[in-house]
C-alpha cells in the first residue's frame, strides 16, 4: 500500500483543503467538518422535520460552495479589480443585508412568541431587495474574482443571500404556514421571491462546480414553464405566472423532492464513507489488489483500470470524479505499456462509468431507484448483477483484443504489489462486507452506511494508517467538500423534475412513446434511449437518472414494460451519457489526464463502452438478465449474453484470434446482434456464425501470435 500522506498541521497559514488562508481557512474548514457531522447526527440520532432538514442541507452546500475556492471545477478565469469588486459588493450587499435583517427579525419573533406579527408589514420590500442585490452579485461574479486564498466580497454577499433566502423559506413554511399554499395561485409573493433567489443561487453554484451543461438544460426547462401557451404539439401547456412557478419549484415536487431527498441522506452518507476509505487507505488497497490481480496480464494497467474503477466507481457518485481519482494512476501506466493517449483516457472513462452500474452501491443510483420505484433495494442489487458483469466483461474483452492487436506486454513482477502480501490484508474488505451484509440483513440504508463508516475507521487501527481524531476530522472535511458538487447538481436536477411535474410534459411524452410503439416498440425504445442520454449529459449519475426517470420511465411503463426493466433501461442510458459525445464529461476528464484530444477520446470511450448501449436492449428482450425468470433461463441468457459481448468486442476492435477485415467484422457484429433477442433460435444462429469466424481467425493466426 502507498505511503501515508503528510498530515496537515492545524497551524499552517494556508489551509490545503479549503484553499483559504488564515482565519477564513480555519473557519470554513470547521464548517465543513460540522456540516458532515451534522448529517450523521441528524440521520442517526436526532432527525429533523423533513423539509427543514432538506433546506438546511441545501443551505450548507450554498454557503460552503461560495466560500471554498478549492471546490470550483468549471469556472473560467475572471478579471480582477479589487476596487470595483468592493463597490459592487457594497451596492449588492446593502439590499441583501436588509433582507437578511428582516429574516433574522422574523426568526427572533417566532422564537420568542411562536408567531410573526403583521408579516406583510414586517417583510415589506423583502423580495425586491433580496432579488435585486443577489442578481447584481451573481452577474458581477461572472467577471470579477477576488484575491487568492480568501473569500471575495461578492461571494460574501452570495453567502448572505443564501442564508436570507433559505432562512425565509424555512420560516415561512412554519411560522407563516405557507406550506399548503406553495405552488398555488394563493402563494405568498415574498416566499416566491425567496424561492427565486435560492434557485438562482443554486444555478450559479452549479455553474461554478459542474459547468454550464446542466445550467443550460435547467434554464430551458424553466423558460418552457412560461412559454407553454405559444409552443406547438405535445409541448403546449397553459403557462404559469412567476409567483406560482417559483413557490412550486421550491417544494417536495421540485428542489426539495426526490433528488435532494437522496443527496441529503444516501449520497452524502456514501461520500462520507468514501472519504473514510480514502483517509484509512482502504481505497488504496482496492487499487493495489487490482494491480496484483491483473497487472501482469497483456495490457495490464488497462485491465487494472477495469477492476479498480469498478470497485471505486460504485462508491463515487460521479463518473468524471472517479476518472480523476483512479485515472491519475492508471492512465500514465497504460501509456507506458503502449496504449495511445486517447485509448488510455477512454478505457479509464468507460471503466469509471461502469462503476456507476456496479452493485451494491451503483454510485448511489440504487437508492434513488428504490426511492422512485418502491422496489426493495435488495431486489434492485440482485437484478443489477448480470448486466454489470456483462459491461465489465465487455470492456475487458475490448482491452484484451487491443493489447493483442498492438502486441503489448504486461507489467513486470517488480512493478506490481505482491498478491501474497495483499492477501494478508483481506480484512480491509470488511467495511464493504459489513455494508452489504447489513443491507441484506434488513438494516436501513442509513444504518448500514453508518456501520460501514465506523468499520472503516476501526479497520484502519489494524494497519499503519490508524484513524485518530485528526484523521476523522480530515475525512469529514473532505467529505463535505466532495459533496458540494453533487448536492448542487441534484438540487438543480430538482428544478427540472419540478417543471416536468408542474407542466405535465412527462405524461405527454408518454403519449408520444405510446404512439411510436404502435408503429414499432423498438423504435419507441430507441427514442427513449436518445432522450435519456440527452437529459443525462453533464450530470452525475443520480441527477441524470432522476431527470430521465421523470420523463421517460412512465412512458415505457405505459407501453406495458415492467417497472424494473423500464427504470433499468433509463438508468443505463442516463449513466452512459458520461461517455457519449459531444458532452462526455468522463471522457473529457480522462483526456485531460492522458494529454489527448477530448473529442477523439470521447469517441474512443463510446466504442469501448459500446456494450452499455446494447445491454439494456438485451435485458428488455431477455428479462432473465435481470433475474426476472426461472434459473435455467437466467443461466442460458447470461451465457449467451457473455458470448454476444465477446463477439461485439471483437467486431469493434477488428480482432479475434487475429485481425479481421471489414466484411468479417460486419458478420461478427451480426452474430453479436443475434444474441440480443434471447430467443434460442437466434442464439444458435449467432453462436454458429461467431464460432465459424473464430475458427477462421484461429486458423489464419500463428499459435505464437495468438497467445
Amino acid at each position: 500500500m502507498s505511503e501515508p500522506s503528510e498530515p496537515i498541521s492545524a497551524s499552517v497559514d494556508r489551509d490545503a483543503h479549503t484553499g483559504l488562508e488564515g482565519w477564513q481557512g480555519n473557519v470554513f474548514g470547521l464548517l465543513c467538518v460540522l456540516y458532515a457531522a451534522w448529517h450523521l447526527y441528524s440521520l442517526n440520532i436526532a432527525p429533523l422535520e423533513t423539509w427543514l432538514f432538506r433546506i438546511l442541507h441545501i443551505l450548507g452546500a450554498l454557503v460552503l460552495g461560495f466560500a471554498l475556492p478549492s471546490v470550483v471545477a468549471g469556472i473560467n478565469k475572471r478579471w480582477r479589480n479589487d476596487k470595483l469588486q468592493w463597490i459592487i459588493a457594497v451596492l449588492a450587499g446593502l439590499p441583501v443585508l436588509y433582507a437578511f435583517a428582516l429574516t433574522a427579525y422574523g426568526v427572533s419573533q417566532y422564537w420568542n412568541s411562536g408567531t410573526v406579527q403583521n408579516p406583510d408589514t414586517t417583510f415589506a420590500y423583502f423580495g425586491i431587495a433580496l432579488g435585486s442585490g443577489t442578481m447584481l452579485a451573481i452577474f458581477a461574479g461572472w467577471f470579477l474574482r477576488g484575491r487568492d486564498g480568501s473569500v471575495s466580497p461578492i461571494d460574501w454577499v452570495l453567502i448572505l443571500a443564501s442564508i436570507a433566502s433559505t432562512g425565509f423559506i424555512a420560516l415561512s413554511l412554519d411560522a407563516l404556514n405557507l406550506r399548503l399554499r406553495a405552488g398555488t395561485p394563493f402563494a405568498d409573493p415574498q416566499n416566491a421571491w425567496a424561492a427565486f433567489v435560492a434557485m438562482a443561487l443554486m444555478l450559479e453554484l452549479t455553474r461554478r462546480v459542474a459547468g454550464m451543461a446542466l445550467v443550460v438544460i435547467a434554464t430551458v426547462f424553466v423558460t418552457y414553464s412560461f412559454l407553454g401557451p405559444w409552443l406547438p404539439g405535445f409541448l403546449e401547456h397553459r403557462g404559469y405566472d412567476a409567483k406560482r412557478f417559483f413557490s412550486y419549484v421550491f417544494t417536495d415536487n421540485g428542489i426539495l423532492g426526490p433528488t435532494t431527498a437522496v443527496s441529503s441522506t444516501y449520497i452524502i452518507l456514501f461520500i462520507i464513507f468514501a472519504a473514510f476509505l480514502q483517509s484509512s487507505k482502504v481505497g488504496d488497497y482496492f487499487v493495489n489488489l487490482a494491480f496484483a490481480t491483473a497487472g501482469r496480464a497483456r495490457g495490464g494497467p488497462a485491465k487494472v483500470a477495469v477492476f479498480a474503477s469498478g470497485l471505486m466507481g460504485m462508491i463515487n457518485g460521479t463518473s468524471a470524479g472517479n476518472v480523476v481519482s483512479t485515472g491519475s494512476l492508471t492512465i500514465p501506466l497504460m501509456r507506458r505499456v503502449g496504449y495511445r493517449p486517447q485509448s488510455a483516457g477512454a478505457i479509464e472513462a468507460a471503466a469509471s462509468t461502469g462503476g456507476q452500474i456496479m452493485p451494491p452501491i451503483m454510485g448511489a443510483g440504487a437508492f434513488i431507484m428504490a426511492e422512485i420505484t418502491g422496489i426493495p433495494y435488495t431486489e434492485l442489487v440482485i437484478a443489477a448483477l448480470i448486466p454489470a458483469v456483462l459491461y465489465f466483461v465487455s470492456i475487458y474483452f475490448m482491452v484484451d483484443f487491443e493489447a493483442r492487436r498492438l502486441g503489448m506486454r504486461g507489467m513486470t513482477n517488480e512493478e506490481v504489489p505482491k498478491f501474497r502480501n495483499l492477501a494478508k490484508q483481506a480484512f480491509l474488505f470488511l467495511p464493504i462486507i459489513i455494508l452489504v451484509g447489513s443491507l441484506f440483513l434488513g438494516y436501513s440504508v442509513i444504518r448500514a452506511g453508518t456501520l460501514a463508516i465506523a468499520s472503516a475507521a476501526v479497520v484502519s487501527w489494524l494497519t499503519p494508517f490508524k484513524m485518530g481524531p485528526r484523521e476523522i476530522i480530515e475525512a469529514l472535511r473532505n467529505a463535505s467538500q466532495m459533496s458540494i458538487q453533487i448536492i448542487s447538481v441534484c438540487a438543480t436536477a430538482g428544478i427540472i423534475v419540478g417543471v416536468i411535474s408542474l407542466t405535465g410534459v412527462g405524461a405527454r411524452f408518454s403519449s408520444l412513446l405510446f404512439e411510436l410503439a404502435e408503429t414499432s416498440k423498438l423504435l419507441a425504445l430507441i427514442f427513449a434511449m436518445i432522450i435519456s442520454i440527452i437529459l443525462g449529459m453533464g450530470m452525475p449519475t443520480t441527477a441524470a437518472y432522476a431527470v430521465a426517470a421523470s420523463v421517460v420511465a412512465p412512458g415505457l411503463i405505459e407501453l406495458g414494460i415492467e417497472p424494473l426493466i423500464a427504470h433499468f433501461f433509463v438508468f443505463y442510458f442516463a449513466v452512459v451519457s458520461a461517455i457519449t459525445p459531444p458532452v462526455a464529461l468522463a471522457a473529457y476528464a480522462g483526456a485531460a489526464i492522458a494529454g489527448a484530444e477530448p473529442m477523439r477520446t470521447s469517441v474512443t470511450a463510446f466504442r469501448v463502452g459500446l456494450a452499455a448501449f446494447i445491454v439494456p436492449y438485451m435485458f428488455f428482450y431477455s428479462p432473465g438478465l435481470l433475474m426476472e425468470a426461472g434459473w435455467l433461463e437466467i443461466i442460458r441468457n447470461a451465457i449467451t449474453a457473455i458470448i454476444g459481448v465477446y463477439f461485439l468486442s471483437g467486431a469493434v476492435q477488428g480482432y479475434l484470434m487475429g485481425p479481421l477485415g471489414p466484411i468479417w467484422r460486419v458478420l461478427l457484429l451480426g452474430a453479436a446482434l443475434c444474441m440480443i433477442s434471447g430467443d434460442w433460435r437466434t442464439d444458435v444462429i449467432g453462436i454458429l456464425l461467431g464460432a465459424g469466424l473464430w475458427l477462421k481467425s484461429r486458423r489464419e493466426t500463428p499459435l505464437s501470435s495468438a497467445a
